[in-house]
């Protein structure tokens, strides 16, 4: 890029490159970095290596007129933006280091009036720590930056849109930190910026996928008693939601992604004892998972009793949820792993419409596995599985209220 950028935007996953390109579109110099050469030479190319519906447009576009250029090292600009992956490791506590990693790789490029933001989901105190990171090393530049956290807050599939006109929360290390930060999004975003401070805004965005998930509990655990009584746990939900004042969600194999699944032990790992509710709804969810698998074993067992031979399976969906191709934390991974690995010389047909190849599984078309199966699984609620017409002599075992919508 033979422009100075104006902003650097670390990590170009699911969330960094979106963000770069949207910020790109603006006509603003954008470099971001990854620590991936491939991803790096894939957007450099015009090209993406996620899927994201109006991304590959937004990322040529911006790559053509030279406002977006990938490299594996960051440079000097205005701004900095770390948007990289914030998982957990050991007993469910929370993994900051990219974030730090990340934060030390700028260091030496920060200068008096910079604006360093975090986007990553990250445990209280995060930006605090990357605050005080930033000082011992340059001293100089204390009280001089404005530190400020800012999550995102978007669904994936709808990206491109919710970037700019979802509401951000925003929060810094103080008031100017905050006023700059806002000044920062407010070029690029149409909806609302409220402002706050960083432990704030960093609780926020726990607390919004910590109450998912406990709703998504909430259903799974009605599954699991509708099915020991013997009731259509959609046709529940649909008629006690016709209640004015009842919304219940739609239960389905787990809860998977970078962000439900993950977010709420930032929480639990930090606040054990206050954090009872979030704690349990987590283990219901990924409860909800291996129970599915136990079905699917069962059912495998009652066919061969039946039919004295062994069934042919089919494995509807890897993604964490439908019409992406986004595998993170997947609990419909998760399952045809478990499924797997009680293989006893069945055959298995895996579907995943939304990526081309997997290093673990062999895919296989969704025509040739339904046509194939003697058991049919579904287990995320693909556009292209709800097209299903039953077949007499198959098993479905629906998941994911893949037929039920």
């Amino acid at each position: 890029m033979d422009n100075k950028p104006n902003v650097v935007m670390v990590g170009l996953g699911y969330i960094g490159l979106p963000t770069a390109a949207l910020i790109a579109k603006n006509k603003t110099y954008v470099h971001g970095v990854d620590i991936n050469p491939e991803i790096v030479k894939t957007i450099n190319a015009g090209k993406i290596h996620i899927i994201e519906p109006e991304l590959d447009n937004a990322v040529e576009n911006a790559v053509k007129d030279g406002f977006l250029y990938a490299s594996t090292v960051p440079v000097e600009a205005d701004s900095y933006l770390i948007v990289v992956p914030t998982p957990f490791k050991g007993k469910n506590e929370p993994d900051i280091s990219f974030v730090e990693s990340a934060t030390k790789a700028i260091i030496p490029l920060l200068k008096e009036n910079d604006l360093y933001i975090i986007e990553s989901t990250s445990p209280i105190g995060t930006t605090e720590l990357m605050m005080n990171l930033i000082y011992s090393e340059r001293p100089e530049l204390k009280n001089k930056l404005n530190i400020a956290y800012c999550p995102e807050r978007v669904l994936p599939g709808n990206v491109m849109y919710e970037l700019v006109h979802n509401d951000r929360v925003i929060g810094g290390i103080n008031d100017e930190s905050t006023e700059k930060a806002v000044d920062f999004y407010r070029q690029f975003i149409k909806g609302d910026l409220h402002k706050t401070n960083a432990r704030t805004a960093e609780m926020c965005k726990l607390v919004e996928n910590s109450s998912r998930d406990v709703q998504i509990a909430f259903a799974n655990e009605l599954s699991l008693i509708c099915d020991k009584a013997d009731i259509n746990v959609w046709e529940l939900i649909k008629l006690a939601n016709k209640h004015p004042r009842v919304n219940i969600l739609q239960p389905g194999c787990g809860v998977g992604g970078h962000c439900i699944a993950v977010d709420p032990y930032f929480i639990v790992a930090d606040y054990p004892m206050e954090s009872k509710i979030i704690g349990t709804a987590r283990e219901i969810n990924n409860y909800k998972s291996f129970w599915c698998a136990e079905k699917v074993k069962n059912a495998k067992l009652e066919f061969e009793l039946q039919h004295g031979r062994k069934p042919r399976i089919a494995l509807l969906g890897l993604a964490f949820k439908p019409n992406i191709d986004d595998l993170r934390e997947s609990p419909a991974k998760y399952i045809v792993q478990k499924v797997l690995q009680n293989a006893n010389d069945e055959e298995y047909y895996i579907v995943e419409p939304n990526i081309n190849e997997h290093k673990v599984f062999k895919l296989t078309s969704y025509e040739e596995a339904i046509d194939k199966a003697d058991i049919i699984v579904f287990l995320v609620a693909h556009d292209e599985f709800k097209n299903y017409k039953a077949i007499k002599e198959k098993i479905v075992l629906d998941f994911c209220g893949a037929l039920n919508k």
